[in-house]
């Protein structure tokens, strides 16, 4: 009961991402439409860079789509901030309905499914899909300011700096969205802040000797 199978198949015709130097200095950073040599992007606080590269990662992924804004019905997307606030203020820039959502480290899952509930319902064709985070302003957001000049310990988790965003369809690409599985909130009981992947994706296992 927890899974959903979409009939008609909502389709991801494109993508846009963006990242941090950090980020893209391994592996994913071929994959990344934008490379940022400063985490700052620009601007003069954490969270404006944080809302300037969601802004981005939306505009890309219609870009990338060969859209325009015009054709755009939904924008779902949320952050790891106080009222969604980066994705509150980069939606003032775009000029179609905005759906909010947090679901923390799960919110691009999440918008997705909703995405693709809409377009698979024909409620909406075109929703763009976003998320974006910035390491500094999630650690004034959950741990310690950097200025305080805290010292990490060595197996705390890093927040990404980046931004991503997808164009979804009822047509247009081989790439479907066929089901969503909707979790459950389970609390594991894990108390050590630096730990956050404990407490978001634990191991549940049995070891037989």
């Amino acid at each position: 009961m927890q899974t959903i199978f979409f009939k008609n198949k909502p389709r991801i015709v494109a993508t846009g991402t963006i990242a941090g130097p950090k980020e893209c200095a391994g592996v994913v950073g071929k994959y990344v439409d934008k490379t940022l040599t400063d985490d700052m992007f620009g601007e003069s606080t954490y969270e404006k860079a944080e809302c300037k590269m969601l802004s981005y990662a939306i505009s890309r992924a219609i870009e990338n789509a060969n859209e325009q804004e015009e054709n755009v019905d939904l924008l779902i997307s949320g952050d790891l901030l106080n009222q969604i606030i980066s994705a509150s203020f980069a939606a003032r820039d775009f000029d179609f309905p905005f759906l909010g959502v947090y679901s923390a480290c799960s919110t691009l899952s999440e918008s997705f499914a909703l995405a693709a509930m809409l377009v698979n319902a024909g409620y909406y064709k075109k929703i763009v899909a976003a998320t974006g985070s910035h390491f500094s302003s999630a650690e004034r957001q959950y741990r310690y300011p950097l200025e305080l000049g805290n010292t990490r310990p060595p197996q705390s988790q890093w927040t990404v700096t980046g931004a991503g965003g997808a164009f979804i369809s009822e047509k247009g690409s081989d790439v479907a969205i066929t089901s969503a599985t909707l979790g459950k909130v389970v609390d594991f009981g894990i108390t050590d802040v630096n730990n956050m992947g404990a407490a978001m994706a634990p191991f549940m296992g049995i070891i037989e000797p």
